[in-house]
């Protein structure tokens, strides 16, 4: 299996010499695994690179601790620095009124970014497999999230990176079995309470027993035939932002209103979401509904109107110009 990593590390360019990573480790089979072979690769100097350790404690589970010493007394004994952090997630999403399972993702992140700042690293290894991508393709397919979900986890996007992405889970959980790793299991993943967890334990098993035995690969096949697609269509989108643009800062990116009208709402479409993402650093929170306002309101031509998609963004269309206005 550290072959099949090696493979996508160079695949995709995931790890070069001179590279700081902070691994993201629970101490489960995925990330243990991971853990595991990236420090043989270190090791054996294969390539060249320092990277560290985070974990951290969801205060979920009574094994949370369990956990997280486990994860430490292997960072101990191969000498490698470890970071963790407890914080009751639970708590954190009824205070803020989301998901325990959106809350957790967002209290990870935020704490790998931390220790990648603290650290002075440059990516940020994440565990994620074969499976896990056909579970979200699932997920954004139910979601109705559009072509671009159907790309599922990206092996590197900006400066989070997935050695896994290649491997299903057999194969790692066979490889921990190989190594004697003894990963900690979490027996939540079991509990069909989260809807990636239904797919997992439900939907996946269903297909594959009544439709398709090979189910992971299609869904995996599928997902590298959109990437190839999505990226002609990203390249088409910057051309065209970069042809339409007038004026473009902090606070605001003005375009062409006549030559956007000209374009096909496909790429219209994406040149608005390409510029609030360019200009607000993420597209979170406009929705297709608020894609077709911003192009029914360009096609008027004329007035002062406007409209708001979220708090902080205001699209006004004016002097045949599109102003795209960061409010804060």
């Amino acid at each position: 299996m550290k072959e099949k990593v090696l493979e996508t590390i160079k695949k995709y360019n995931l790890i070069e010499n001179g590279d700081k990573l902070v691994l993201a480790v629970s101490g489960g089979p995925d990330s243990m695994a991971m853990l595991n072979i990236l420090n043989e690769i270190k090791k054996e100097g294969i390539i060249d690179f320092y990277f560290c350790v985070a974990h951290i404690n969801h205060m979920i589970r009574e094994e949370a601790k369990d956990d997280e010493e486990y994860v430490k007394k292997y960072c101990e004994q191969n000498k490698i620095d470890f970071y963790s952090k407890s914080i009751d997630v639970r708590k954190l999403a009824n205070n803020n009124k989301v998901g325990t399972e959106e809350e957790g993702r967002i209290v990870r992140y935020k704490f790998f970014d931390e220790v990648s700042e603290k650290t002075s690293s440059n990516k940020i290894a994440i565990a994620h497999n074969k499976n896990d991508k056909a579970e979200t393709i699932i997920m954004n397919m139910m979601r109705g999230s559009g072509i671009t979900g159907l790309k599922g986890i990206e092996a590197k996007r900006g400066k989070y990176i997935r050695p896994l992405i290649e491997c299903e889970r057999f194969e790692i959980e066979n490889y921990c079995e190989e190594e004697k790793l003894n990963p900690r299991i979490d027996k939540t993943n079991f509990e069909n309470t989260y809807t990636r967890n239904k797919i997992r334990n439900i939907v996946i098993p269903y297909i594959k027993k009544e439709f398709n035995p090979n189910i992971i690969e299609t869904l995996n096949r599928l997902s590298e035939l959109v990437t190839d697609e999505e990226n002609y269509v990203e390249k088409q989108v910057e051309s065209t932002y970069k042809k339409l643009l007038i004026e473009e800062n902090k606070k605001e990116i003005i375009l062409n209103l006549k030559l956007f009208n000209n374009e096909e709402k496909v790429i219209k479409s994406r040149v608005i979401l390409y510029t609030i993402t360019k200009l607000f650093g993420t597209s979170k929170g406009i929705e297709k509904v608020h894609i077709e306002d911003i192009i029914k309101l360009c096609s008027n031509n004329v007035g002062n109107k406007y409209l708001t998609p979220n708090k902080n963004i205001k699209i006004l269309v004016k002097n045949h110009k599109i102003y795209f206005t960061r409010e804060n």
